[in-house]
């Protein structure tokens, strides 16, 4: 397996919570695209739906990517309140793990304090503020 890369569904703002992802991982935007780029006459847009994104990907390291796009009104709401499930990072350090932690979960709901962890990692849990469930993790004994 090369890689396994979380798909995040949002209703309308995938491109501002990207950004904000994009802040704190650093990076650039592989690849954004709109409604309004796919729109035809055999697939017509309503205009309300036109800037919204149908794909955004931001890299992440060395070989994951982060994926998202807004979904359209006619396909209903993301539940934002439910657990969607949780995206796991692993770090190279404690110190980028409190550089992600900590820029993640700013304007969010800590769930789980960074720190050292039953299990012998450095780890902490947390809903970002756009309602998307965390867990960022330093193993010091894992080389990989």
């Amino acid at each position: 397996m090369k890689a396994i890369n979380p798909w995040i569904n949002f209703n309308g703002n995938a491109e501002e919570a990207f950004n904000f992802y994009k802040s704190v991982f650093g990076g650039d935007f592989t690849k954004i695209i709109r409604f309004k780029d796919l729109a035809s006459d055999e697939f017509p847009i309503p205009e309300s739906e036109a800037n919204k994104i149908m794909t955004i990907v931001l890299p992440i390291g060395k070989h994951n990517v982060l994926i998202a796009n807004d979904v359209p009104e006619f396909m209903g709401r993301v539940s934002e309140n439910e657990n969607r499930s949780k995206i796991s990072i692993s770090t190279d350090s404690r110190e980028e793990a409190d550089k992600i932690f900590n820029g993640l979960s700013a304007g969010g709901n800590v769930e789980g304090p960074i720190g050292d962890s039953p299990w012998g990692t450095y780890a902490g849990m947390f809903r970002d503020k756009y309602g998307i469930e965390w867990i960022v993790e330093f193993d010091p004994g894992y080389e990989g």
